[in-house]
């Protein structure tokens, strides 16, 4: 089985604080006004469980931190043991997490747990593939925020422990000048200038253009870096020699595994894809009650 041997480049544990409000929102959401029906019905309060939550598909594993938080939400006293941490690939029928103590809030606590980790491992596992796909060029494999509403740290956690990179995470993170903002502005120049004579001198800069004619404005204006959106793989490459190395280029539009290569084969730095936070299956997981304690 195949493991990293050190956690992706940019890879960091998140704070517990960052997904706390997530996991006790998703869990009331769950649980609603009357508690969990069944496993009440069913379990004692004094029954106790060792349950193993399995990859039924190999995958790169996310948001095992997360999981466990949902199960402590109920029962602070629950046992946890991570087989497999974040940023690490399991293998189809191997187990990643075994929790053990009192059985009604595993069971309770059971689908809320997998919806964040199949999720969060989901988009981890397809953006190590198309990392893996364009290791042989410099390229790094960033995402965007098309993400979903409320979970946009958590999933683009999961990109980093595919082995991507993360694009701004929010409008105040950075200025990405659009299609829409030169059409307001009246022209890229336009745009760059207002942008200069309002942001920070820290604050980067980077300027959308679908043309090789806007590229070439664009060429004269002190920017950081430059979005080629939608270029065919040929006037990518070309775009990307015209740049040469005075910004940052990101190509945009149309990526798919099996495009990516030839994407970053044009020299591009960044290769920026939405869907991997929008699009992504969840990784099949499944929780096994092993046995009773």
């Amino acid at each position: 089985m195949n493991r990293p041997t050190e956690a992706p480049t940019g890879f960091a544990p998140l704070y517990p604080i960052v997904y706390q409000d997530a996991v006790r929102g998703a869990l009331l959401e769950d649980i609603g006004r009357g508690g969990d029906l069944t496993t009440q019905a069913i379990v004692g309060a004094g029954d106790t469980a060792s349950a193993a939550i399995v990859a039924r598909q190999a995958g790169r594993i996310a948001g095992g931190a997360v999981a466990a938080a949902a199960f402590r939400c109920l029962d602070p006293d629950l046992d946890i043991e991570i087989r497999i941490p974040d940023g690490g690939d399991a293998a189809a029928g191997e187990t990643v997490a075994v929790i053990r103590g009192s059985a009604r809030p595993i069971l309770t606590a059971e689908r809320t747990a997998l919806n964040f980790l199949a999720r969060m491992s989901g988009i981890a596992t397809v953006t190590r593939d198309v990392a893996t796909a364009v290791a042989p060029w410099p390229a790094r494999v960033v995402c965007t925020r098309k993400t979903t509403p409320g979970l946009r740290v958590l999933e683009k956690y999961a990109v980093r422990a595919g082995g991507g990179s993360n694009h701004r995470f929010g409008l105040d993170d950075a200025v990405l000048i659009k299609d829409n903002h030169i059409v307001v502005a009246g022209g890229v120049t336009e745009a760059v200038r207002r942008v200069r004579r309002s942001a920070g001198h820290m604050v980067k800069i980077e300027v959308e253009v679908d043309t090789l004619e806007q590229l070439e404005i664009l060429l004269g204006e002190r920017v950081d870096a430059v979005l080629l959106d939608n270029m065919p793989v040929d006037m990518l490459a070309e775009a990307v020699r015209r740049v040469g190395k005075r910004m940052l280029t990101e190509a945009s539009g149309g990526v798919t595994p099996e495009t990516a290569r030839a994407i970053a084969a044009t020299g591009v730095d960044l290769i920026s894809i939405g869907w991997l936070t929008h699009s992504s299956p969840a990784l099949n997981l499944s929780l096994e009650v092993a046995l009773k304690l």
